[in-house]
């Protein structure tokens, strides 16, 4: 894994954004998997201006959810795609028919996860990730076999708490639906994204600690094209030289 830190989160952000025009630049139908949650915010922030001032184009890209709250109504604010077009979809010139995103809302919720499943198809190009202060990746969480595709996933508390910040009620889901750890660890490139201080300890978990699903982040130690971006808060008290 590729360990990049930067020393403020404008400058993670602008880093990260321009690595992804490359990447765009240089394969405009790239297949990406995208995570909503505060951490990409900026990042996508940047992506938006590069794309309103012509720099880049996802008009042959393609563009997956990585994962969705159950028990919310289709248009609840606090739904991860709802966050994710607020953020960058609706801003940028990506066609709505290659926006990919998870109902689960779905009478037939594994066949839902089987006809996602499908639309992945031959994988992602490229595959952004935060990571939970649990571990988890997307809502992969700890323990999660990593032969697991497209499926409802019971949230742990610390996940139903953190959900919290994207709610305008107090109705917090106690489970998700999210693309698995097949997929995720079988992306031709992955990019773990932390900043801020509350993540310090989940970091040094996932680059020190034994490689184990139990910690899912740090099976991306074992992916051959893996990247983990830190703000200067994210990687406080870790050596990259140890």
């Amino acid at each position: 894994m590729q360990i990049v830190q930067f020393d403020s989160e404008s400058a993670w952000a602008d880093a990260i954004a321009e690595r992804w025009c490359e990447r765009l630049r240089a394969c405009p139908s790239l297949r990406m998997c995208l995570p909503a949650g505060h951490t990409p915010v900026p990042v996508y922030g940047e992506m938006v201006k590069a794309v309103q001032a012509g720099r880049v184009s996802f008009r042959a890209a393609e563009v997956f959810t990585l994962d969705e709250f159950g028990q919310l109504v289709s248009d609840d604010p606090g739904r991860c795609a709802q966050q994710l077009r607020r953020s960058l979809i609706d801003h940028i010139d990506l066609p709505p028919e290659r926006f990919h995103s998870l109902r689960t809302e779905a009478k037939d919720l594994p066949g839902e996860c089987r006809q996602y499943d499908v639309a992945i198809g031959s994988g992602f190009d490229l595959t952004l990730l935060g990571v939970g202060l649990n571990g988890h990746l997307g809502m992969n969480e700890p323990g999660t076999p990593v032969e697991t595709t497209t499926h409802r996933a019971e949230l742990h508390a610390s996940t139903v708490t953190a959900s919290r910040r994207y709610l305008a009620h107090a109705q917090a889901p106690s489970w998700g639906v999210t693309v698995g750890l097949k997929h995720l660890l079988a992306s031709r490139e992955v990019w773990l994204l932390a900043c801020g201080a509350n993540k310090a300890e989940i970091i040094r978990r996932t680059l020190r600690g034994e490689i184990t699903s139990d910690i899912p982040s740090s099976l991306l130690r074992r992916h051959p094209n893996s990247s983990l971006f830190l703000d200067h808060t994210a990687g406080a008290g870790l050596s990259l030289n140890e």
